[in-house]
């Protein structure tokens, strides 16, 4: 097990020493002072000269804290998915850094410890494990992935440990309404239901609707946008599963005979969605695509190209924006680089929300004790409770499933095919989905 013990307050003291070099005394000479200058005679040697008394510096107390809390953070440093791991662990660093000081007002030390799950179920369970044992940590940060939160959730809530994904979104992890158990993300129900709001929004009547066959994520989208985009009055011409990467002359063949306006496409492959837009193209259909998140990645250029901006082009959803879309989110991208070197790539924002509704809540549990020290259930309750938190992804609320309340969607259009320029591309809006009770 990896673990990394990163204190938010680091004070390094630097002495130097030096031996004063003998310098032999200069003998008087007769210059003249300057004439802007006005001469002192100087007193007989037998007359004290005035000094001025030093006044004594006070010695400054050192902190003792009360105690010393830590926020844990769990996701992948090493293996898969490291890079989005270690997104999260940066930022809720970042996080405990700059926004712990409420806290140390009330004589709190904290400090940030980050584990690495290697998003592998049995690493995940005993780094859980290990955070749970460690009194001092009141609130984790993560996990990444769905089914890791769905592997650790049972030991946080036996822990009464408070913990909060910044990205997980399967509809089926709160479902228990654990005290315990949050996240950031509205969840995949959430965004098929963002979809057809904004299907609806831009005028579509007429869609025809493709998932790829043997998968949850993708079959959970399409199945939330397939009943919203109904109940909005849109009609649906078709609705097809399938696992073919390529020859999709069958389902382009049905689409353009329904006259269809646009092409809902809920799929975890980008191939398969890029081999589908290029050959759609090929047919002469010029209607518009949507897809989900995992289509909005720079991947489908290597199938589809410069096509993605043709005709009514390509639009996805998704549940994070690029964290230059964030409006106030230009401090926190300075100040990211300044401490890590890079700009920040995925998670770092939700994460650093995360990390500041942790530090939210152990304040809020503190105080409602008259500043005396919470407990782990007194921290979790308090973070399920909180309202209107401020963070730079948006302002979250919890509902009894600790899903956001209401949760955030965005729309984005592609306006380049430069792999380098992926992040240049425009948001359309922006849509609020109210997940059920």
């Amino acid at each position: 097990m990896k673990k990394l013990l990163i204190p938010s307050f680091i004070l390094v003291l630097l002495a130097a020493c030096a031996t004063a070099e003998q310098v032999p005394t200069p003998e008087p000479t007769n210059t003249a002072l300057p004439p802007t200058l006005t001469y002192t005679p100087v007193p007989p040697t037998d007359t004290p000269i005035p000094t001025d008394t030093p006044i004594p510096s006070a010695t400054p107390t050192p902190f003792v804290p009360k105690a010393t809390f830590k926020i844990a953070s769990q996701s992948a440093l090493t293996a898969a998915y490291s890079d989005h791991g270690t997104s999260i662990m940066r930022g809720a660093d970042l996080a405990i850094r700059q926004l712990a000081g409420p806290l140390v007002d009330l004589g709190y030390r904290m400090e940030f410890v980050s584990y690495d799950d290697q998003t592998d179920y049995n690493v995940a369970v005993n780094a859980a494990k290990e955070i749970t044992s460690d009194p001092d940590v009141l609130c984790v940060v993560g996990p990444l992935a769905s089914y890791i939160f769905q592997s650790v959730k049972e030991i946080y809530h036996r822990a009464g440990l408070a913990f909060i994904s910044p990205s997980a979104s399967a509809p089926v992890v709160n479902e228990r309404r654990y005290i315990e158990a949050n996240r950031l993300m509205g969840g995949m129900d959430g965004e098929g239901k963002a979809g057809a709001q904004f299907a609806a929004q831009q005028g579509f009547s007429r869609v025809f609707i493709i998932i790829q066959q043997g998968n949850d994520y993708s079959q959970i989208m399409a199945y939330n946008f397939k009943n919203e985009a109904s109940r909005m009055g849109i009609e649906i011409t078709g609705y097809m599963a399938t696992e073919k990467t390529s020859s999709f002359d069958v389902f382009i063949g049905r689409l353009m005979a329904a006259n269809t306006d646009l092409v809902y496409f809920s799929s975890l492959d980008t191939g398969q969605a890029g081999n589908f837009f290029r050959e759609a193209r090929a047919e002469g259909y010029m209607g518009a695509f949507l897809g989900n998140e995992i289509i909005g990645n720079p991947a489908m250029l290597e199938s589809a190209g410069p096509l993605l901006t043709d005709g009514g082009g390509m639009y996805h959803t998704t549940g994070a924006a690029y964290a230059n879309d964030y409006p106030g989110a230009a401090g926190f991208v300075e100040d990211f680089e300044t401490f890590y070197g890079t700009a920040p790539q995925g998670w770092e924002l939700q994460a650093y929300d995360a990390a500041g509704i942790c530090l939210k809540a152990i304040e809020l549990a503190s105080i409602a004790k008259d500043g005396d020290i919470p407990t782990r259930a007194e921290v979790a309750n308090a973070l399920r409770s909180i309202q209107d938190y401020q963070g730079i992804t948006g302002t979250y609320s919890f509902n009894k499933f600790g899903n956001p309340n209401p949760a955030h969607f965005f729309v984005y259009q592609v306006v380049s095919t430069d792999p380098a320029d992926w992040d240049q591309n425009e948001i359309v809006t922006s849509i609020e989905i109210v997940l059920p009770e």
